[in-house]
This record gives C-alpha cells, structure tokens and sequence, in this order.
C-alpha cells in the first residue's frame, strides 16, 4: 500500500499506531456545526413564545418532539452502522438538518415547527452514532481524549447557539434562523472528506480480510447489565436537570431578575460554555484518574452548587451556573467510554442509545418541567431540579473496566 494512503489511513488502531487528530478535530468542528443548528431551537423559545403565544406546555412539547427524533432512532442507526457501516450517510443526515432548518425558518404555525424541529432531529440521529464510530477509529486507542474532542464540539456549539440567537434571530425574527443553513451546508461538505478517510479504511480492512479485534471486557454478564443501569441513572439525573436548565433557565432569570431575552441568553451563553468546557476536562480526568471516578465527582460533585442555584441574586446565581455546568459536563464522554468498554464489540449501538438517551430524556424532561412550570411557577421546577444531581451517589456501585488490550495489527 502506498506511502499517500498510509498517511490517510494514520489513527485506525489495527491499521498503524498513533491518533489521527486531523479526523478528530474535523469531527469535533461538525459535531460543534451539527449542535450550534440544535442548541437555536430552545434558544428561540422566547421568540416563539410571544409570536405565536405558546404556553410552557407547547415549549416543552416542542422540545419532547425534537428530542424523541434525536433519540429513538439512534440505537437502530447505530446498530446497523455496526453491522453495514456507510462512510457518506452523516453528510447525508447533514441534509436532513439542512432541510428542516429552511422549514423552522419560514413555518408559520405550531405543528409545521413541530414537523421543522422533528426533520432536524432525525438528522441529528443519523449524525451521533456514525460519528461517535469515526471518533473511536481515529483515537489511536485514546478513547476517553477522542470522545472528549468529539463531545467538546458539540459542547461549544451548544454554548455559541443561542449566542448567535441573541445576535442574530431575536433582533431580526424567526426567518434569521436560516442563516444557520450555511453552517449545516459547510458540516456536509466536512463530513463528506472525512466519510472519503472512512472509506479507505473500510476498502483497506475489507482487501486484507481483517476482522476486528476488541478488547474483551472481563465482568460477568450480570455485572455488565448492572451497571449499564447505572449508567443510565446518571443519564436521567444528568438530562433532566440540564433540560430545565437550557430550556427555562431564561425564563427563570427574565422572571426574578427582570432580564431582557438577550442579557438572558449572554446568562445561558456562560452556562454552557461551562459545560463545553467541563466536557474536555472530563476526558482528561477520566484517561488519568479512572471514568468511574469522573462519573462519580461530575453529578455528585455538582449537588451542592445546584441546590444554592435558586436562593441567590443575579451574580451569584450565574456564577453557581457556570460552576455547576463545569462540573456536571464532565460525565458524559465518561460514561459513553465506559459503556462501550463494557460492550467493546458494539459501539455504534452503544453510542447510539447513550446519545439516545441523552436526547430523549432530555426531551422528556422539558416537556415535564413546563407542564410543572404551567401548574405552578418556574421558580418552584428550578427548586424541583436542583435536587436530582444527588442521584449520583449511586456511581459508587459502578465497577472497576479494565479491559485486556488486543494484540496490535500493522499494516507494513
């Protein structure tokens, strides 16, 4: 083979040795593209609110629309890219966001932004699972750095969209939102280079007749299941919080503190880029000190900073935002990481229903909050949410992964 395709082929663990930072990076810049497009649908909730005259309830149903999409189909999308795996299909789920964010742009009524807000969450489906593969391709074997690049995009672009909501929709009105086509546009012409570097790999692994080679893992089956349940425990209390934190945390502050829409989204803005921060950190914590004790520390740790959120004035309430959105971030590249290590052999699958779960508890979430926040007041689901955080001490009965290294493969 030649030198050319070699240096393309750089990051495949069974192909040559190192991490191909190049495909990493340019995951994590679409990942940080594919969540920006994502994170403007809360963020103009105000908006809407006002234009249309929406209640709670009809946010938080919009919210649970597009977070099911994300959600439902990304353990079978995964699946499937375990079995059949396809280089061009997150390009193509690009253009699904691409669609459906022209439509959010110009929908004039409830169910037409509904029906928007779903086509872009079954481009996010197709996106987070395939991607998450291509990530753990190109680590080189550092999972927990490569899903920390990974997450972190997604993260900062989480941060930056309802920043660019505050800039550019909420001054010039919901048709501003198709702007943010241009930035769905540019991720699918990214992603179409890296689904080329997919494909070398597959076409090199398929003439060689390599199979693959997974690092078992050495629990017992009942031990897996445990503390995948676990897992998805810390999921819940995760989601559910952050769901009341980016879908109302505006509201709260313009309802307390007299906030204008866009100094409440400046206030969101510095809790999330919290959060995109705590998500690279986490990745380093958990490669240096173990992903149980991440996990552990990420929720639990951040219980005390929650519970004071809602007693506070206006500085101390976004300074204990932004420390509780370091901390908490944290757990999410952890616990996917720690998943797939106890299903090495099913990635996409695993990926797919963390990100699934991450999404569509997410959804529900919203959804059950503004129905509470209908039936009594958005200071009273805030006091509610601070809580959940203490569902982390139940971490403690995660076990120890330590997988056994498979043998290297090179490719001479």
């Amino acid at each position: 083979m030649s030198n050319a395709v070699l240096k393309k082929l750089k990051g495949h663990p069974r192909l040559v040795e190192g991490t191909a930072y190049t495909i990493l990076f340019t995951m994590g810049i679409c990942h940080m593209l594919n969540d920006m497009i994502q994170s403007v649908i809360p963020a103009i909730y105000p908006l809407l609110k006002d234009k249309f005259g929406f209640t709670f309830a009809q946010i938080g149903i919009i919210t649970l629309v597009f977070q099911l999409t994300s959600s439902v189909l990304q353990p079978f999308v995964g699946r499937y890219a375990d079995r059949h795996p396809q280089p061009y299909s997150l390009a193509a789920g690009m253009c699904f966001t691409l669609a459906g964010l022209i439509a959010l742009a110009f929908a004039p009524n409830f169910l037409l932004i509904l029906l928007a807000v779903a086509v872009i969450g079954c481009g996010s489906s197709v996106f987070h699972p395939e991607a998450s593969r291509v990530a753990q391709m190109a680590s080189g074997g550092k999972k927990s750095l490569a899903q920390s690049i990974f997450q972190v995009g997604g993260n900062g672009g989480s941060a930056f969209g309802p920043l660019l909501a505050a800039l550019v929709v909420i001054p010039y009105g919901q048709h501003a939102v198709g702007w943010f086509a241009l930035a769905a546009l540019l991720a699918s012409m990214l992603l179409t280079r890296v689904g080329y570097w997919y494909s070398l790999v597959l076409t090199e692994i398929k003439t060689r007749h390599r199979t693959r080679q997974y690092a078992p893992c050495q629990l017992p089956e009942k031990t897996v299941k445990t503390a995948l349940g676990i897992l998805v425990l810390m999921i819940f209390s995760k989601y559910f919080f952050n769901a009341c934190m980016t879908s109302y945390f505006t509201f709260f502050l313009m309802e307390k503190f007299n906030l204008s829409v866009q100094q409440s989204q400046y206030c969101l803005f510095a809790y999330l880029a919290a959060f995109a921060a705590g998500t690279l950190l986490g990745g380093f914590l958990g490669d240096r000190y173990g992903r149980k004790y991440v996990i552990l520390f990420s929720i639990l740790g951040a219980a005390p900073f929650t519970l004071a959120l809602p007693y506070l004035n206006l500085f101390w309430t976004i300074v204990m935002s932004v420390i509780t959105g370091l901390i908490i971030a944290s757990a999410f590249s952890a616990i996917v990481v720690y998943a797939t290590d106890l299903k090495p052999d099913k990635v996409g699958m695993i990926a797919g229903i963390f990100f699934g779960l991450m999404f569509g508890l997410g959804g529900i979430g919203s959804a059950f909050f503004g129905w509470l926040a209908d039936q009594t007041s958005i200071e009273f689901i805030f006091k509610v949410s601070t809580w959940l955080p203490l569902l982390g001490v139940i971490a403690l009965f995660l076990p120890d992964v330590r997988p056994v290294a498979p043998a290297a493969n090179k490719v001479s």
